[in-house]
């Protein structure tokens, strides 16, 4: 027989069995459908048979899950990459549900098929058990490798909010107060700009190599003493996903790179302390930009100036004369346009903001020392508003 003439008995071999386990999960199917609901039929009618043991809703959910398993169960038992023994951080979020987790699983690339996991968790009667956290994970482990870690395997974790508007060094210091990582070590990977993401490529040429502006601000359970490209892994994924195409696409249609568009949000994260002037203040900016306006934006000075051992804080208030004594290419004051990178890492809000702004003939503000500002449409209002509220 030729190679041609083995390869084609194999192949019917192979699907003759896969046709016999089917028919066989599906009569196993029937049986403990047709069984269990005979069984309750006759209880209801106080009829049922006098047995050793009573089966419960919930053996037979799980045995109708096993026979659902069974035609694939070389599916179950492959992983994902047998040759990938590299640990993946994964987080289960409180109140996930199994199928969230599991489709979580499938995008991360840790297991083939979504719904096959979930069959699996409820065949093993451990939906309930699976536990919020972190988790180590690779891609060399089975779907019941993983599931068996998801009940058992959390690692010590701290929670940890990194706040919007704050940049990597304040980040970095949160951190290691947690225990999470070193704050060294974190910047030092935050400097080297590196992660396999297409909104980090969206760098212009003479930009600053920085993570800066995408250090997602979000709560997250972060594992102890862990490396710091672990956790800058999972803020890029979290921004990935908390960006959505659609926005990305609008900031396109309005001629923003996303490295653009996060610069600007940065500005206006740093500047709106009321929510609801958010996209009036990005309004503001982008009527500067469209003018060939400077920016003239306090807190890409105080960026400049970095920590103020004075005040013990990164963004000391900026002094009148300092918009022309700090020499630096962040300085909106001293150059035009937007600054080289984002001066921090915004929100989703205001990255919206800069997106849907306010229409506004607004081209000037100044705070009013209650956290609003008092916004103008000429130079001379704008000076009026500082005497009114106390400017020089």
């Amino acid at each position: 027989m030729t190679d041609r003439g083995h390869s084609r008995v194999n192949t019917f071999v192979r699907l003759a069995l896969r046709l016999v386990t089917l028919v066989l999960a599906i009569s196993v199917l029937v049986a403990v459908l047709g069984g269990g609901l005979w069984y309750v039929w006759q209880n209801a009618r106080g009829k049922a048979p006098e047995v050793g043991y009573t089966i419960s809703v919930q053996e037979v959910e799980k045995l109708v899950h096993k026979a659902i398993l069974l035609p694939r169960s070389e599916e179950v038992e492959r992983p994902v990459d047998p040759d990938d023994s590299r640990e993946r951080t994964f987080v289960v979020e409180w109140g996930e549900s199994v199928t969230q987790v599991a489709y979580h699983l499938e995008r991360e690339g840790l297991i083939v098929d979504a719904q096959l996991f979930r069959h699996l968790v409820q065949s093993m009667g451990a939906e309930r058990n699976i536990e919020r956290g972190v988790f180590s994970l690779r891609p060399n482990m089975t779907m019941e490798e993983i599931a068996i870690q998801l009940q058992h395997g959390r690692l010590p974790s701290a929670t940890v909010t990194v706040l919007e508007g704050w940049r990597a060094e304040e980040i970095a210091a949160c951190l290691e107060n947690e225990g999470v990582t070193s704050g060294n070590d974190f910047l030092a990977v935050v400097r080297q700009g590196r992660g396999d993401y297409e909104f980090l490529s969206d760098r212009p040429p003479g930009s600053p190599v920085s993570l800066e502006g995408f250090l997602f601000p979000d709560t997250y359970e972060l594992p102890l003493a862990t490396t710091p490209g672990r956790v800058t892994e999972i803020m890029l994924k979290n921004w990935d996903r908390r960006v959505p195409p659609e926005l990305r696409q609008k900031a396109a249609d309005q001629g923003f790179s996303l490295y653009e568009l996060v610069s600007l949000a940065a500005i206006v994260e740093r500047e709106a302390v009321v929510p609801e002037e958010r996209s009036l203040i990005a309004g503001v900016y982008l009527n500067r930009l469209e003018a060939d306006m400077y920016l003239q934006a306090d807190p890409t000075v105080q960026y400049a100036k970095g920590y103020d051992p004075t005040t013990d804080r990164w963004w000391s208030p900026m002094k009148q004369e300092e918009a022309s004594t700090v020499d630096s290419p962040y300085n909106t004051f001293l150059n035009p346009g937007l600054p080289p990178g984002p001066i921090c890492n915004p929100g989703l809000a205001s990255i919206k903001a800069v997106l849907e702004p306010t229409p506004t003939e607004y081209l000037f503000f100044y705070h009013k020392g209650d956290g609003t500002h008092a916004f103008a449409v000429t130079y001379e209002e704008h000076l009026e508003n500082q005497e009114r509220y106390g400017g020089e």
